[in-house]
């Protein structure tokens, strides 16, 4: 898992998204990071989402994949 102190922007990151109209499904979902002068931000289907220190960002699929199975499946 990635901390915000290592994030660039540009840079194509992973999390684990709950969809917000049926909270029991989860994905895996591709991002990106956004910069400003408000701090970080993913950026997931043209969403801004600050991120916080409890918010979970992988560099690869397969580094998010292993925390989706233990947690969510």
């Amino acid at each position: 898992m990635l901390q915000i102190s290592e994030l660039a922007d540009g840079q194509t990151v992973y999390i684990i998204y709950s969809n917000p109209h049926t909270p029991t499904v989860a994905t895996i979902q591709e991002g990106y990071i956004s910069v400003d002068a408000l701090g970080a931000s993913v950026v997931v289907y043209d969403y801004y989402h600050t991120l916080e220190d409890d918010d979970a960002v992988f560099a690869s699929y397969e580094d998010a994949e292993q925390v989706y199975k233990q947690y969510v499946l």
